[in-house]
């Protein structure tokens, strides 16, 4: 258990007073959401970049001048950087950042100390089902704060280690889950998993999407030019678009890919290296760490949105590329596939197939050059997911908990 393998430095970091912290204060007044102090608890934070990290930001920004106070509590290093410490006290967005250190593996990271974090708070919000997710449960007896939690997935993103998990899932979790108030599910899914273990706590709150960001970005005139956004990690599977990419060029050689996100399981080296084995390298651009500002400018030169991702907990890339007007073909996984039945601009496909998946984003590319309304769709679908309808899901659960 992880409590047993905790350095005992960590521990000497909380003082029993930190950990109990005041009384449950939101006995008073329970419905009204003003006076309360919410503290978002997640592993990874800005500046890393990545679907997690945007979701907690965004929701955090909406909430931030309707509540006593909003703060975020994550690590002091960024996985892809273990080496570089950040700031202790930080604030972003005008919402204050506590970062804490940590030990052990990003799979599983130990940070005790949170609990030093939380003596204020009328809500704890944690993000993920992780190391905080069951220390805050666990410990929920000594700090006594109410507990919500997306899930975001869970731990189920790739295959990998699938019936440790199972197991993880049916015990641990399930005990940890019995601490919280709610667990608020992201996709459909999700709200079926942990249906199984927390019946009557699991609600169904869709991620918001910043659809302001990247709006009606994508070119106007159609390109044969695919952007795929996300971190380098396995479950997305960027050899099967480097794969596709040299079925297309073999055809016509003005295909272009280009592969913008943070570097995980793969680097932008070996990225770059499989298309130079593909013989694709002179139509394959890979993008580390660019911002939002030059994100939006290589959305201008493209028009389709390909992922063949094998896991998504609800699909906000998804969204984030009809936001922009890119016309999406990607994976049929479970998240992409609700959002497809949907929308009937999105187009599913089976990318371990890359032929297959060659004559799909063809066929795409020529119904937009025939049908330039299809990106004006791919705009409008995406309205719906916009954050202020997603935040006030999220205060009416957090009336429910203060009222319970």
């Amino acid at each position: 258990m992880w409590f047993l393998i905790t350095p005992l430095s960590e521990y000497r970091r909380i003082t029993w007073m930190d950990a109990i912290g005041q009384p449950d204060i939101a006995e008073n007044n329970p419905t009204s959401l003003s006076g309360k102090n919410i503290v978002h608890v997640v592993r990874q934070y800005s500046p890393s970049i990545g679907g997690l990290e945007d979701v907690v930001r965004n929701l955090a920004v909406q909430q931030k001048d309707r509540f006593a106070s909003v703060r975020i509590v994550t690590l002091d290093r960024l996985f892809t950087d273990p080496g570089t410490s950040l700031l202790h006290h930080d604030v972003i967005d005008g919402i204050e950042v506590i970062r804490i250190p940590y030990s052990g593996s990003s799979r599983y990271p130990l940070a005790p100390s949170v609990l030093g974090q939380i003596s204020d708070a009328d809500l704890v919000h944690v993000h993920a089902i992780d190391f905080f997710f069951d220390f805050l449960a666990i410990t929920r007896p000594v700090h006594r704060r109410k507990l919500v939690a997306t899930t975001h997935g869970g731990f189920f993103h790739t295959r990998n280690f699938a019936r440790l998990k199972s197991v993880w899932f049916n015990t641990l979790t399930r005990l940890s889950a019995s601490q919280y108030s709610a667990l608020a599910c992201c996709s459909t899914s999700d709200l079926d998993l942990f249906n199984k273990i927390s019946p009557g706590k699991s609600v169904l709150i869709e991620n918001g999407v910043a659809i302001e960001k990247f709006r009606n970005a994508a070119t106007l005139h159609p390109e044969r030019r695919l952007l795929t956004l996300g971190r380098f990690s396995s479950n997305k599977r960027l050899e099967c678009l480097i794969e596709m990419m040299a079925v297309l060029c073999a055809e016509d050689p003005r295909w272009h890919l280009d592969i913008a996100g943070m570097e995980s399981d793969l680097t932008r080296n070996e990225l770059l290296q499989m298309a130079e084995t593909r013989g694709v390298s002179g139509n394959v651009d890979v993008h580390v760490g660019l911002t939002n500002t030059q994100l939006r400018d290589l959305i201008t030169r493209c028009s389709l949105f390909v992922s063949a991702s094998e896991y998504e907990g609800f699909g906000l890339v998804l969204i984030e590329a009809l936001s922009a007007g890119l016309i999406p073909v990607v994976e049929a996984n479970e998240a992409f596939r609700v959002i497809a039945e949907k929308h009937s601009v999105v187009r599913t496909v089976d990318y371990s197939k890359p032929r297959q998946a060659a004559d799909v984003v063809k066929s795409e590319y020529l119904e937009l050059e025939q049908r330039p309304d299809l990106r004006e769709d791919a705009v409008h679908a995406a309205r719906a997911y916009g954050w202020p309808s997603r935040a006030r899901q999220y205060e009416d659960l957090y009336r429910s908990i203060f009222a319970a």
